[in-house]
């Protein structure tokens, strides 16, 4: 299993209850793992923080197959 791969879904609770456990218990022993998951952890709770009008595409916004 390669845990980093799975934390955004395991941070979003997508998991299917057995991958959760699994990933929790390697997250109790894996300091590099554990840190990445920290990092990602607040993402959903900024993400909800978002409105409608943040998801507006601005003349700033770079686009297309162009874009950087």
């Amino acid at each position: 299993m390669h845990v980093r791969q799975l934390l955004g879904a395991y941070v979003l609770g997508a998991l299917e209850p057995g991958d959760d456990h699994a990933v929790a218990a390697h997250l109790r022993r894996c300091a590099p793992c554990r840190t990445a998951y920290l990092e990602l952890a607040e993402a959903p709770s900024l993400l909800a923080l978002l409105t409608e009008a943040d998801l507006e595409p601005t003349e700033e916004s770079p686009s297309g197959p162009d874009a950087e």
